[in-house]
């Protein structure tokens, strides 16, 4: 059994609120005690007992984190960065899929929250006000990531609207005279949050309204992948333009598999800059959403909430939008 900071204090010969003290690096001590008390931690190999120091302050040291899948590359990397900033904070995670459920999530959230999770970072399937009320239920500090649910609720993202823009308009630059918006979540309609993909398909058709001798086709269901293949057979040179790298790379493997290959027999694009496109030729040109600034943003500001908690935290407080810089990423397919 390790050491406690009662038998540090009678070590040490000072009180338990002075080993305190120098264990969180607050309050009034010397330097010299401080030294004596960390080197005798160190020493005796000294742990702190979590579930002792979450009693005392109500916390548990847990986050819940809810997401789509661990299939999608984005929200990997997004969970490592959380994982790795929370640990930061002395705080682990908890994970949990709601795959595009929309009661799988609320059922989750429910969970969490009889966990007595300090907090939650949400990536959400539902949306509304209803909703936002839902979560205000759940009586802890909630930031939601990507997919905004109802004005009121903290939330992370980049401006998709205006990243879908440009990176459209670079592609009509280009002289490609037909683009092709590929959003397969769009056939959900309204039974799951698409605001994410809602912006970017707001973006691509204001980019239009600036070319307007370009022709725009939508393939906005899960038959994209046949339909992407007609396109391409139709010897009219268009440009795929994806709101996910993973449709774009399966538009590749697709045509590939066909004998064509961009940029020569069609241009495309996609969305996030997922890690794997390192590994992918030629290179895809995509949009850098982020994921990192997001994910320690999110964790950096659902740690304040927890914190101004404890101090009875105003309902202003949770008005909190950030929207955080985005990156074109040059590739090599249009």
């Amino acid at each position: 059994m390790g050491i406690t900071t009662k038998d540090l204090a009678q070590m040490c010969g000072v009180s338990r609120t002075t080993v305190n003290r120098a264990l969180s690096g607050t309050g009034r001590i010397s330097p010299d005690t401080k030294e004596r008390i960390l080197r005798v931690a160190r020493e005796y190999d000294y742990q702190p007992d979590l579930l002792a120091r979450g009693l005392v302050k109500g916390r548990t040291y847990y986050i819940g984190v809810v997401v789509l899948d661990v299939k999608n590359r984005y929200f990997a990397q997004m969970l490592s960065t959380i994982g790795a900033e929370a640990n930061k904070q002395g705080y682990s995670i908890n994970i949990v899929l709601h795959n595009n459920d929309r009661q799988m999530e609320q059922n989750q959230l429910m969970k969490l929250s009889a966990y007595h999770m300090d907090g939650i970072i949400l990536s959400s399937v539902n949306e509304g006000e209803e909703y936002r009320r839902f979560l205000s239920t759940l009586g802890m500090p909630i930031v939601s990531v990507d997919n905004k649910i109802a004005d009121g609720l903290p939330f992370v993202s980049i401006d998709q609207k205006k990243a879908m823009k440009e990176e459209t308009a670079l592609v009509l630059k280009k002289g490609y005279r037909k683009v092709v918006f590929v959003c397969p979540p769009m056939d959900a309609g309204v039974k799951e949050n698409v605001y994410v993909h809602k912006e970017r398909l707001k973006g691509f058709q204001e980019a239009l309204q600036e070319f307007p001798e370009a022709e725009a086709e939508y393939l906005l269901d899960w038959s994209y992948l046949e339909r992407a293949e007609l396109l391409a057979e139709s010897g009219e040179k268009a440009a795929f333009v994806c709101t996910s790298d993973g449709f774009a790379l399966d538009i590749m493997k697709r045509l590939e598999s066909r004998g064509k290959r961009p940029p020569l027999d069609y241009g495309i694009t996609g969305f996030d800059n997922i890690d794997t496109l390192d590994y992918v030729k030629p290179r895809l040109s995509t949009v850098s959403n982020s994921v990192d600034t997001v994910a320690a943003t999110a964790v950096g500001l659902l740690m304040n909430m927890i914190e101004q908690q404890a101090d009875e935290q105003t309902e202003e407080q949770h008005e909190i939008c950030r929207i955080l810089p985005y990156e074109i990423v040059p590739g090599e397919t249009v």
